[in-house]
């Protein structure tokens, strides 16, 4: 992954040396993980971010973004989801912040060296990047962004949503069904590949509206057409099965 320029207000060598020292940590921590949340997940965020920052600072140079933020934030965005963390860590989480449950980030940035105040900024982007924390409470995302100087929001929370349409993404939810699908599937229910063509309707065919820039959008509309078409596939495949 190439790091990007690191933003005026931060010192370039130390910037880029933090950059890899999470690129290390976020390796190793995720490692472990189903190719639906692995690090090569992660890099195609970090990739699909710094594509919608180049494209939105054409578009609009009147918005002011950190682009360390966006590199940190679309990096470390997986860190402490509950879905992939040890069960004494999970419990230890819940138990550390009503409004984000998990210092992680945080903790990982101020220990390879970040200072405090960017490290409390990229906790906060990744904290609220998630669609379930969004659906909650969908109003502070747009004050975070609008109102209180968290733009960059915008561009990893597109990236990450982006990565779950298209090719990559019809991969990456049967990759997800197949690992954890049982844990899913309710008392007396199948567990069975059809649950990933729900996951379209009920998710991911929702994404495309959530989104945040005009670059996100217009890359996302093309990404759910692909999903779109796949399901007509699935669809009409499935339904010949039935009929013979």
């Amino acid at each position: 992954m190439t790091s990007p320029s690191p933003s005026p207000r931060h010192d370039p060598q130390k910037t880029r040396a933090l950059i890899a020292a999470m690129t290390a940590f976020v390796t190793e921590r995720m490692a472990g993980h189903d190719p639906s949340h692995n690090p090569a997940h992660v890099h195609r965020v970090v990739s699909l971010a710094h594509t919608i920052l180049e494209a939105e600072r054409r578009a609009h140079p009147e918005h002011e973004y950190d682009e360390t933020v966006v590199t940190l934030a679309a990096l470390l965005h997986d860190i402490g989801d509950r879905k992939y963390l040890p069960a004494a860590e999970a419990t230890a989480a819940a138990e550390a912040a009503q409004t984000d449950p998990k210092r992680m980030v945080y903790r990982a940035l101020v220990e390879r060296g970040a200072d405090r105040a960017l490290a409390e900024k990229v906790q906060t982007v990744v904290a609220n990047v998630s669609y379930s924390n969004e659906v909650r409470d969908p109003a502070r995302i747009r004050r975070l962004i609008d109102e209180e100087g968290y733009r960059e929001l915008a561009i990893v929370q597109d990236a990450d949503r982006l990565d779950a349409l298209g090719a990559v993404g019809i991969g990456r939810c049967f990759t997800f069904l197949g690992a954890h699908g049982l844990k899913h599937v309710p008392a007396g229910g199948r567990w069975e590949m059809d649950g990933a063509i729900d996951h379209f309707g009920d998710k991911l065919e929702k994404l495309e509206g959530m989104m945040k820039t005009d670059t996100g959008r217009e890359m996302a509309r093309v990404r759910t057409e692909r999903l779109r078409e796949f399901k007509r596939w699935w669809e009409e495949e499935t339904s010949l099965a039935s009929a013979g």
